[in-house]
């Protein structure tokens, strides 16, 4: 767990104070603001009704649905460690080249190439990010990130269930609630990604000849003798080869009438 600075640590003490929680209480909440980029909070703490979600300009839901004061408490306070995150260093710098912790709002754990959420929160030992315009979802479990396609979603909330040393995550969209695990891995082909052709087999294709009109050949036209019959067996043929339109009209009649002249 990240260390506070001495000016962060007075500060919560005196909202924590002003808020009548316990310093714990607002030390959670000051982790899960963090977490959340300074717009968003998960958190978990029996003395803020169990497990809650705050949203800065948005709705604040707590354990205790219907304890409007322990509500408006929780987005009193979150709002305020908002402002005092992006006001002053709250968390004493890890060390150059160091892990750990969540860091603070300009400690990207997801690849560089996502860019900058529109989302992102933790608890426990799992983390995530929304990224609407790629469709990329980054879950952090234990130090090992996962990309998911988000697919048609649009992610407007996040639920985590405690439990386990990474918990469990769910997500809401217009489609209604879902596991992370429901979704398919970002290097997986989906209708709208899908896998990249074949490489080209470099082969030449089996060489046919050109097709030709068949005209069968009189004996006659090759010097040979015709009789009668060869001439009729050879009229029927090319009728068939007409019928078949492998004989155009033309070509049809030019051949019955050069047969028929050998009659």
């Amino acid at each position: 767990m990240q260390q506070l600075t001495p000016n962060g640590n007075a500060a919560l003490q005196n909202l924590a104070q002003r808020y009548g929680v316990s310093v714990d209480a607002a030390r959670t909440l000051l982790f899960a603001v963090n977490a959340g980029g300074g717009s968003m909070a998960q958190f978990y703490h029996p003395e803020l009704g169990g497990g809650g979600q705050w949203m800065r300009g948005g709705m604040t839901m707590v354990g205790d649905m219907f304890n409007h004061g322990l509500q408006a408490t929780v987005a009193g306070l979150c709002s305020e460690l908002s402002s005092l995150l992006n006001s002053e260093q709250v968390f004493v710098p890890a060390p150059s080249g160091g892990g750990g912790g969540y860091g603070g709002f300009g400690n990207s754990w997801w690849p560089a190439e996502l860019g900058s959420p529109s989302s992102s929160g933790g608890q426990n030992d799992a983390r995530y990010a929304y990224f609407p315009q790629s469709q990329r979802l980054a879950i952090d479990r234990g130090g090992r990130i996962t990309l998911y396609n988000t697919l048609d979603h649009q992610i407007g909330g996040v639920q985590q269930q405690q439990g386990g040393s990474s918990g469990s995550l769910s997500f809401s969209s217009q489609f209604g609630t879902f596991t992370v695990d429901s979704l398919p891995l970002a290097d997986q082909p989906t209708p709208n990604n899908p896998p990249p052709p074949a490489p080209y087999q470099n082969q030449p294709p089996a060489w046919q000849p050109p097709a030709q009109n068949f005209v069968p050949q009189s004996n006659a036209a090759t010097g040979g003798p015709q009789s009668h019959d060869e001439i009729l067996a050879t009229l029927e043929r090319l009728s068939d080869l007409h019928q078949k339109g492998i004989l155009s009209e033309d070509e049809f009649r030019s051949k019955k009438a050069d047969l028929l002249s050998r009659l």
